[in-house]
């Protein structure tokens, strides 16, 4: 397939782009909207268009044969309604040229044994999270917190915004002096940290990274918190003891639609009677693509960023949430919050993008890039949601340790 047979495939399948298009013989097909970004394709794109197509464009935009100038989203916005065909075959027959698809190797995930079972659930998290602490320090906030933030006003830094989501799970969670904290999934320590400190309870950390584990017990100990923060290398399965409230911030998505109502009685279980439990997790959002699923498949966010994740509604979240003996409290969807987030991801990430090249390879820089940005479209144009459930484990009689409304939430607090 030569330029002049790709710019024809483009205005049929994409008529509608905020972004112009060079071609690899640097003719360029002009945009049909004000312009934000270029998209530039190298001579190596046309055979790689294999379905699925996300996983085809993603390994080429790893490889280099696609490459986004300005700003990515304007190319993911364009995405949403193209003029395709609705079956593979027709879509080969429509590029009339040989394709071919390749994993990248140390890239793509290769994970044994059976789909969340203790052992392979421990490889899946490892894949992502066992990059260098180094990398994930360049791009995320001071603490470290990779979930997704919270603006109240929408013109917080980062920083400030992460430190705004730590301080608005603790009040959701009523925490009090004294009190145990479980926070399943801990990652690199950010709330357990901020819970003990600014909380005073007595807090314990879960994660299967290794080193998250190792980064977030020397970030306990340089912070004199060794006696008030617990950090243990461990599987929400095996968790024993009873706790007076329990988090899970961004780590059910990694449990599966199979062992969901495992992991909700497994918090149950070690929660006291009246006690809190909050579940922070993404879920399906109600805007449904219309660009067929042999196009967008999720198998390159599965392959590559997080291998047997499972993304699911909120009402099968709270369905499990209650068949183990939850009451749903409070439910609050941040989903605007979190495309803010991952822009901001991204935009620090870019400027750090050699010295991220050095610790983790160039491949997995544009990789990143490339995810972060996916997914910061996907919340921004509801394809994506995230809920905060307050959830509560009634006690006798029905009691739960609550307040009558939830003004104390939004009550200024000293910094």
């Amino acid at each position: 397939m030569n330029p002049r047979e790709m710019r024809h495939l483009l205005e049929q399948t994409l008529p509608h782009r905020a972004f112009a298009v060079r071609f690899w013989d640097d003719t360029v097909l002009p945009p049909t909207a004000e312009p934000q970004a270029t998209l530039v394709l190298g001579p190596g794109l046309p055979q790689r268009l294999a379905p699925p197509l996300d996983l085809a464009l993603g390994e080429a935009f790893i490889h280099g044969d696609l490459e986004i100038e300005g700003d990515p989203e304007a190319v993911f916005a364009a995405l949403e309604t193209p003029q395709l065909p609705q079956s593979p075959r027709e879509w080969g027959s429509l590029l009339g040229t040989a394709l071919k698809q390749a994993g990248i190797r140390g890239l793509s995930a290769h994970l044994r044994g059976a789909a969340h079972t203790p052992a392979r659930d421990r490889q899946a998290v490892q894949h992502h999270y066992d990059l260098p602490s180094d990398f994930y320090r360049l791009w995320l906030d001071q603490r470290m917190v990779y979930s997704c933030a919270y603006f109240p006003t929408g013109e917080e830094t980062l920083d400030q915004a992460q430190t705004a989501k730590l301080e608005h799970i603790c009040r959701k969670l009523r925490l009090q002096p004294g009190e145990r904290l479980l926070d399943i999934g801990c990652g690199w320590g950010g709330l357990v940290l901020y819970a003990a400190e600014r909380y005073g309870v007595e807090a314990t950390g879960i994660t299967l990274s290794k080193e998250q584990f190792q980064e977030a017990r020397e970030r306990a100990k340089q912070a004199g918190l060794e006696g008030k923060v617990r950090i243990e290398l461990l599987d929400y399965r095996e968790i024993r003891g009873e706790f007076d409230k329990g988090v899970s911030v961004g780590m059910a998505e990694h449990v599966g639609r199979a062992n969901l109502g495992r992991y909700f009685q497994a918090a149950f279980e070690r929660l006291r009677p009246g006690g809190l439990f909050l579940h922070h997790a993404i879920a399906q959002g109600p805007v449904v693509r219309k660009t067929p699923a042999w196009a967008a498949s999720g198998e390159f966010m599965r392959q590559y960023i997080f291998p047997d994740g499972e993304i699911l509604p909120l009402w099968l979240n709270l369905q499990e949430a209650e068949g183990v003996g939850f009451e749903v409290r409070d439910v609050e969807n941040l989903r605007e919050h979190y495309a803010q987030t991952l822009r901001l991801w991204r935009e620090r990430l870019e400027a750090q993008s050699q010295r991220a090249a050095e610790l983790v390879g160039l491949e997995r820089v544009r990789l990143y890039r490339l995810y972060l940005a996916g997914s910061a479209h996907q919340f921004r144009f509801g394809h994506l949601a995230i809920h905060q459930s307050l959830l509560a484990k009634p006690g006798q009689g029905g009691r739960v340790g609550l307040p009558p409304n939830r003004a104390d939430l939004y009550r200024s607090r000293p910094v």
